[in-house]
């Protein structure tokens, strides 16, 4: 199934008639809101297990689905992350959405990644343009391969058709790349990243998640600038829990995303006190969510770095899933094809070094 099927009941109208089912084979309504949870491809296949694990139990509270970044590199690195979201979607039997980057990847192997989720089931996938390679500034597309997200958009829909769902990054307050050293885009940067967002809209991207963020007037206005200029599909923020401090330093560092002030000023005290620091993260990020709500955004997407404790205590804060559920126990499945993997030795992202943190 399309996660967009699903995401569209929720930003409907409330009323005339069921929703889609949720996770669990209930039924949802229109006008509810929906929650997906985010992870990343674990560096080894040892690994694999205890993140299935965690997807499971952050599953059995009903998400709307689940998403895995790119880890790019070797073909191996490849099959390990497609060898996840195989069991995702099989195994776990979660809707799954797969991240694809451009980086590092000639169109047969963004083929290759397409054709088996394809064969796995999976219909949802992340397009990005992606990072640049491990010791470049800039991007830099491989030979035979694509420039931008755009590109790869292009590509899925020429040669896919309509089977798959595809998902496009939109940016609050601009690509890190057009951010400037007064840590703001100029407007005209501003202008020409929604004017290139709706280029991807137009070429066939039928749903937006955000990059993280902390301002959340940042992101109203965004949604409603993106409105001006004609993109109609429905935008779901990127909410991340401050986990670490080291951590949330990293990502806004990386991401170039403003602070509030007086987030700054609340985490100054506490920042080497990992418990205070995460409890706080846990208020933000359920006042972030409340008002957003407030505003009649009916998505909620959580970055959770593989862990799960900010996550469901800001969905309880929330009074979006129950306060004691028992987990369920994963369903004796295996997924339709799953290729042998290799120990990963190639991660390039600049990210991953941020997953530590959390």
């Amino acid at each position: 199934m399309k996660v967009i099927e699903k995401i569209s009941e929720a930003f409907a109208e409330r009323g005339g008639g069921g929703g889609g089912a949720d996770a669990d084979g209930g039924e949802r309504k229109k006008g509810e809101v929906v929650f997906s949870f985010e992870f990343f491809t674990p560096r080894k296949k040892a690994e694999v297990d205890g993140l299935l694990g965690i997807i499971g139990r952050l599953v059995a509270h009903g998400p709307a689905f689940c998403d895995l970044t790119w880890r790019s590199g070797s073909l191996a690195t490849d099959d390990l992350t497609l060898d996840v979201v195989g069991k995702m979607q099989n195994v776990v039997r979660v809707e799954t959405m797969m991240h694809l980057t451009c980086t590092n990847m000639p169109v047969p192997r963004i083929d290759r990644a397409l054709e088996r989720i394809k064969s796995d089931g999976i219909q949802n996938v992340l397009a990005l343009r992606g990072d640049p390679p491990t010791g470049q500034d800039k991007f830099v597309p491989v030979p035979d391969g694509f420039a931008s997200g755009l590109d790869l958009v292009k590509h899925i829909r020429a040669k896919y058709g309509d089977y798959f769902g595809i998902t496009v990054a939109g940016y609050p307050e601009g690509h890190p790349d057009v951010i400037g050293s007064n840590g703001v885009a100029s407007d005209e940067a501003y202008q020409n990243e929604l004017a290139y967002l709706k280029r991807k809209v137009d070429a066939g991207a039928d749903l937006i998640i955000t990059q993280l963020f902390f301002d959340t007037d940042i992101f109203l206005k965004f949604v409603n600038d993106c409105r001006q200029v004609g993109i109609t599909c429905p935008i779901v923020p990127g909410i991340m829990p401050i986990a670490t401090y080291k951590g949330f330093v990293r990502m806004t560092s990386i991401c170039k995303t403003k602070v509030p002030a007086e987030v700054a000023a609340a985490l100054e005290p506490i920042k080497h006190n990992d418990e205070a620091v995460r409890n706080y993260g846990i208020h933000l990020g359920t006042e972030m969510c409340r008002k957003i709500l407030a505003s009649g955004i009916k998505g909620l997407h959580l970055y959770t770095f593989n862990k799960e404790v900010s996550a469901l205590a800001i969905l309880m804060n929330l009074g979006l899933i129950e306060e004691v559920r028992v987990s369920r126990s994963l369903p004796q499945r295996h997924p339709a094809r799953v290729l042998p993997i290799e120990e990963d030795r190639h991660p390039n992202s600049s990210t991953m070094e941020a997953e530590k943190q959390f």
